[in-house]
């Protein structure tokens, strides 16, 4: 091997205490796993023996347990971003032990060649092959990994037998020169290769090369409920209906859609809708609902910055890598997510909101306004360019004592500029070419949850007929404090 093995150990003996540490990979997975969970056992130890240790914390997106799990409860991050889903570095974050900033995925990579992040001083990348001149074909994600490997004073490798040689072709590493130099980015259609198959490092700057055997740990996601296939369902009646009076085009449109089981059944009703062609994916994360739809026919390209599959479905892929290889590429994620792609390709992009307000806000990110739940992710990216934005949710939470429709937003991500359709089980509102109380009318009659309806319709007409956008101020977030103050949002009075 052209480069030096390392134990974990000794890998993680070469962090330092104040460093900042960039992570590959994307979804939480194809990232580094065994040197994080070997920092995370040095950082317990100097703790024990009263030396301090923390560390910075940069990555493409949410990783697993073996990072953003492990390094919180050790107490040994001093600040994280861009975005996180793990209840331990949540729970972290929201006890401010941790200062998270949160942001949009797309700027992440270019924000660190800026310099607006400052500097990286070790990366961590996982491989699933080192060629003989040194270069890393990647494994299941690509997320930041080529600007943290470039700005990175120095590289550790974990070369991860789990994932085999044989997938190099599969990633497509490119990076948009910086301002003024930045030319367009030349992909038309899904499936255009633009960049490098492997990842070119300064060999200089690694430090060694740590051998591993490790899955990327991805639970199945749990079946499909009556609300999310309803959810699932009324996103599919809703893009039949626009390709059948054609607002879509014939050909229909690359696809964008978020992570978790709402996409998977969003996705799994399109596959199949007979009438809706086969279409291809641009989008952030490949989930298991694309393989299974790759199977059928129905998804015929996907294109995105990670293949987050369950591990029986991945090892699927891995098996029969003649079929899928050819109808899959990875991505960083500044081109998968980049305004200038969705625009030009007329992405339709379906994202999950935590909760929305009647004027069709969104707040995608923080629970009352106040406690961080995962983070923006890449879903404004998206909604602000794509030539439908669709953000799906439950219209009630908790077995009812929350409405997901709400008089406005605790905390706002996408503006009602940006939101075109919103989805729940209850049907679709449509919000084009609409005032701020044709909209409000809208939600309240095609989204919220029966239990509710009276009381927003209450609230609506507090302020109705007197101004252009009807809010109460001293109402608007009375079912929030209703909730905090009794549990339960139907107490609240208007």
């Amino acid at each position: 091997m052209i480069y030096s093995t390392l134990t974990a150990e000794e890998a993680a003996a070469l962090i330092k205490d104040g460093d900042v540490v960039g992570i590959g990979g994307f979804s939480s997975v194809g990232t580094a796993k065994a040197v994080p969970a070997a920092l995370a056992k040095r950082a317990e130890m100097l703790h024990a023996n009263g030396e301090s240790f923390q560390v910075g914390l940069i990555t493409g997106g949410s990783t697993g347990d073996q990072i953003d799990g492990a390094l919180s409860r050790a107490k040994a991050v001093k600040f994280r971003t861009p975005f996180q889903s793990h209840k331990d570095m949540r729970n972290a974050i929201n006890a401010g032990e941790v200062h998270y900033f949160d942001m949009h995925l797309s700027h992440v990579a270019q924000d660190l060649r800026y310099g607006f992040l400052g500097n990286i001083d070790v990366a961590l990348i996982e491989a699933a092959d080192i060629t003989d001149d040194g270069e890393i074909v990647l494994t299941t994600s690509v997320g930041i990994t080529p600007t943290i490997a470039k700005s990175a004073n120095k590289i550790i490798i974990e070369l991860n037998t789990h994932h085999p040689a044989s997938i190099l072709g599969m990633h497509d590493l490119y990076e948009p020169a910086n301002p003024p130099y930045r030319r367009e980015i030349p992909i038309y259609t899904s499936s255009d290769r633009i960049g490098t198959a492997t990842l070119k490092v300064d060999k200089s700057k690694v430090l060694g090369v740590v051998l591993t055997d490790m899955p990327d740990g991805i639970a199945a996601f749990t079946p499909v409920d009556a609300v999310t296939a309803k959810i699932g369902q009324n996103v599919a009646d809703f893009l039949l209906s626009e390709l059948k009076i054609g607002r879509i085009p014939k050909e229909f449109l690359p696809l964008q859609s978020g992570v978790g089981n709402i996409a998977n059944a969003v996705l799994g009703s399109l596959g199949e809708c007979q009438d809706i062609p086969a279409f291809t994916m641009f989008t952030e994360v490949i989930q298991n609902s694309v393989i299974s739809l790759m199977e059928k026919g129905r998804i015929s390209f996907a294109s995105g910055s990670s293949l987050t599959l369950s591990d029986e479905v991945l090892q699927t892929v891995y098996n029969d890598y003649s079929f899928y290889g050819p109808k899959l590429m990875l991505r960083p994620q500044e081109i998968t997510n980049h305004p200038e792609l969705s625009r030009r390709l007329g992405v339709i992009a379906i994202n999950t909101a935590l909760e929305a307000d009647i004027f069709g806000n969104v707040n995608s990110t923080n629970v009352l306004g106040q406690k961080m739940m995962n983070g923006l992710g890449g879903s404004a990216d998206f909604a602000r360019n794509a030539y439908l934005s669709i953000f799906t949710c439950p219209s009630v939470a908790k077995k009812g004592v929350i409405s997901a429709i709400v008089p406005m937003v605790s905390h706002l991500d996408s503006s009602e500029h940006s939101v075109k359709i919103l989805v729940t089980e209850q049907g679709v509102a449509d919000l084009r070419a609409k005032s701020p109380l044709q909209k409000a009318q809208t939600i309240i009659e095609n989204c919220v949850h029966p239990e509710y309806k009276e009381l927003l319709w209450d609230y609506l007409k507090i302020q109705m007929g007197k101004c252009h956008t009807p809010m109460a101020l001293t109402k608007a977030l009375q079912m929030h404090i209703a909730f905090e103050e009794t549990g339960d949002m139907r107490n609240a009075k208007f």
